[in-house]
């Protein structure tokens, strides 16, 4: 990595940090260039626009959630172990990347809902890529005989997700502790949904 990438890296590091707490639409030249002790010309250098930052920080947060929490998952088995890993690494991924503030990208996708554009094209992108990996990972437990051959995938996914983020709603907004343990209750449900007896004998 040359010094323009090593700078380039650092930055983000400070935007992503900066903007689990302020929001993407709160993420400021001055004051990323200040947490990042260089002027805003310099910064500009590395981000033409607002909005290429914008972007930038986005996809440095969704590959942050892949390192984090999918090639974690990956190395436990297909099945309901890789899952039940899903959603541990997920809950957890914040403090484990180091995000002050919570998730980059949960926060953009309330932000940019509503405002067409490139940055809310790539808040998308994002989240999809997340749903894609999960769906397959369900999927992969179809095919190990975990869930029945008449899982619906999309609905498995759909609900998944639903727990993570309630989840992370009570923990950070309600100061909840006992939220880790009711989507942990919640997820286990899901899987007797859909569990085949392979899967109900591989329950944690």
């Amino acid at each position: 990595m040359g010094k323009g990438e090593e700078t380039r890296q650092a930055i983000l590091d400070e935007a992503l940090a900066l903007s689990s707490q302020v929001g993407i639409c709160g993420l400021s030249v001055g004051a990323l260039a200040d947490k990042a002790g260089m002027s805003k010309s310099g910064l500009f250098a590395h981000f033409g626009s607002k909005e290429e930052m914008q972007i930038a920080v986005i996809r440095e947060s969704q590959q942050r959630f892949v390192d984090t929490v999918v090639r974690p998952a990956l190395k436990e088995p297909r099945g309901i172990a890789r899952l039940r890993a899903f959603l541990a690494n997920w809950m957890d991924w914040t403090r484990r990347a180091r995000l002050p503030g919570g998730c980059p990208l949960n926060a953009a996708a309330n932000e940019f809902d509503d405002q067409p554009g490139p940055v809310r094209d790539a808040v998308a992108a994002g989240l999809a890529d997340g749903r894609r990996m999960l769906a397959n990972s369900v999927r992969m437990a179809v095919e190990a005989g975990e869930l029945r051959p008449d899982t619906d995938i999309d609905q498995f996914v759909f609900e998944f997700t639903g727990i993570v983020l309630v989840a992370m709603q009570n923990m950070r907004l309600f100061r909840e502790k006992d939220a880790s343990r009711r989507a942990l209750d919640a997820f286990e449900r899901l899987v007797r949904d859909y569990a085949t007896e392979r899967g109900n004998s591989k329950k944690e």
